[in-house]
């Protein structure tokens, strides 16, 4: 058949065709629930690698280096911020579940009898952990035994992952979404905390969608005609300015229309006249701006005076500042013609009211005119300016630099341990990540590429694998059974129902908070979803970030001690 023959001369052709379809199926839902992308593709490649198709090594791993590199870049900064501070007993808590989930991994393949392939895969699976797939390949396959046992042991890791994988995700959302909240008083009781929590956070609204924004804009831009009361005589930009200051608004003045010839002034200097009939454009927060203002005149559209180039720029928070209000921060000389749209905080967007308080490593949102943006940007920390460019050079030798550190080896007795290079470009996207985040000034990866190439690269690895063990994916399925569904039942649902009880009860975190880091631990996004939608709130989201990075991190390092432990 031609349409074979051609998959066959261009395996390339074969994994695209396999990303593709796996990616439509993935999203397909029934009754509210999706298969998800990385098992659908699985299975599509397992289907197309039965036209016995030949796919080559390195696109495997060049794809699965570029996803470890890039998700340790994503969670490097929370990750090593998380060492100290408030969110230690979040990294402790990540690292008891990390070790429930090995724990009960051990004692299930023991039970069961599986071989190292077969217990790296359901861990994998079980606990919603792609990444462990790809580890535990590369411990495999390193492991000195009959090359006809390591070919069996390797085709057995994509079968009992996509046996274990999908309950993975349903138990996850089951424990965490509806058994959890009444382990901790009922949904009612759950809800009506997570409300209290809110207040105390002023805590706004998110939306993820890119087509989407939030009709309340905190800055405004607006245009007035000079004809009230006030203005009975020309009157300086400086004098405008610290009337309304005595009114208990910061308002910056940022340019003049003259009602004598339509000339439109950008202003630089406060001493600058106003005349009256000139028509003004003033900036400030919504909240400072909105009144009556017949004193000084009349609002218009302005549409041309209001026609000027306005900037926004992420700034991280300096350690200088320790902790600050955002009425404090705002008294600063050098904050003039500044105004601040946002505060993200581990992730969490949060309204900058002005008793919200700025700690340092948050990430605010300033909206100005660039001289302005510049000059508070290098006060309050390090800018990181919004590019589409992407730093291919930081990503290029951030993975060389992390298989080299791989390729390191310690050797104990006979047993030769080493990172491999996926574990060397983890840890490498890891330092890199974190050092970024202290200096934004280098290795810029736009949050839509990072998206790009996590998806991509886990995804096309997952669709090589599945296409190579398409032939042997029926004889290795044979051989586990419905054994491997049962492990991987009992390896989901009893840490997490342990994790809960361990959050609520001995770490006393916050209930919506300990289903987050709950979420996190186990890795499980839809798990997390599930709990942001029983309580009508993002709060969770504060104990997934931290935790997720961590069990990242360990988990895929876990997965090679399992098969280390299992292989003895």
């Amino acid at each position: 058949m031609w349409f074979v023959e051609a998959l066959r001369h261009t395996p390339a052709l074969a994994v695209f065709l396999t990303i593709g379809i796996g990616f439509w199926l993935g999203k397909l839902k029934f009754k509210g629930i999706a298969l998800g992308t990385v098992t659908a593709v699985l299975i599509v490649g397992v289907l197309v690698g039965q036209l016995d198709i030949s796919v080559g090594g390195p696109l495997k791993t060049v794809s699965f280096l570029l996803f470890l590199f890039c998700i340790g870049y994503s969670v490097g900064p929370q990750f090593f911020k998380s060492l100290k501070g408030e969110g230690l007993k979040e990294v402790i808590f990540a690292v008891v579940v990390c070790v429930l989930i090995l724990g009960v991994s051990i004692l299930v393949s023991y039970l069961f009898g599986l071989n190292p392939g077969q217990a790296v895969g359901m861990m994998a699976g079980a606990s919603t952990a792609s990444p462990v797939v790809g580890a535990g390949e590369d411990t495999v396959n390193s492991l000195t035994a009959d090359p006809e046992l390591i070919k069996n042991m390797t085709a057995a890791i994509p079968v009992c992952y996509a046996m274990t994988y999908v309950f993975g995700t349903l138990g996850a959302v089951w424990l965490l979404g509806y058994v959890g909240p009444a382990m901790m008083g009922g949904i009612d009781k759950v809800k009506a905390m997570t409300r209290e929590l809110e207040k105390t956070l002023s805590q706004g609204t998110s939306n993820s969608s890119p087509a989407s924004f939030n009709a309340c804009r905190p800055i405004a831009f607006r245009a007035f005609t000079a004809t009230g009361s006030w203005m009975t005589t020309a009157r300086s930009v400086k004098v405008l300015e610290e009337y309304f200051q005595k009114m208990g608004k910061r308002v910056t003045v940022e340019r003049i229309k003259r009602s004598k010839d339509d000339t439109v002034i950008d202003v630089t200097d406060k001493g600058l006249t106003i005349e009256k009939g000139d028509i003004v454009a003033i900036a400030a927060r919504r909240e400072m701006i909105v009144g009556d203002y017949d004193w000084f005149g009349k609002e218009v559209a302005g549409i041309d005076i209001l026609s000027f180039a306005v900037e926004d720029v992420d700034v991280t928070v300096s350690k200088k500042f320790k902790e600050i209000t955002v009425r404090e921060l705002m008294t600063y000389p050098w904050m003039e013609g500044v105004d601040i749209k946002k505060i993200v905080r581990e992730d969490v967007a949060i309204n900058p009211l002005d008793g919200a308080v700025v700690k340092p490593g948050d990430i605010v949102e300033l909206v100005g005119i660039k001289k302005y943006l510049d000059r508070a940007s290098k006060e309050i920390g390090y800018a990181d300016p919004k590019t589409l460019a992407t730093d291919f050079v930081f990503i290029g030798l951030g993975i060389l630099l992390g298989g080299l550190l791989g390729a390191i080896a310690i050797k104990i007795g006979a047993v030769s341990i080493s990172l491999g290079a996926s574990g060397g470009a983890l840890v490498s996207g890891l330092l890199l990540g974190w050092l970024r985040s202290k200096r934004p000034v280098f290795g810029a990866i736009p949050k839509a590429s990072l998206w790009v190439f996590n998806n991509l690269g886990l995804n096309m690895y997952i669709a090589v694998i599945g296409i190579a063990s398409g032939p042997s994916f029926v004889s290795a399925f044979d051989e586990v059974g419905p054994k491997i569904f049962v492990a991987g039942l009992i390896v989901t649902l009893v840490p997490l129902f342990l994790a809960i009880l361990i959050g609520h009860k001995i770490f006393k975190f916050h209930p919506a908070v300990t289903l987050g880091c709950c979420a996190g631990a186990r890795k499980t996004t839809a798990g997390l979803g599930a709990v942001q939608e029983r309580l009508g709130s993002t709060v969770p989201a504060l104990g997934y970030t931290i935790t997720y990075a961590v069990s990242n991190t360990l988990l895929i390092i876990f997965g090679i001690v399992l098969v280390l432990v299992t292989s003895m």
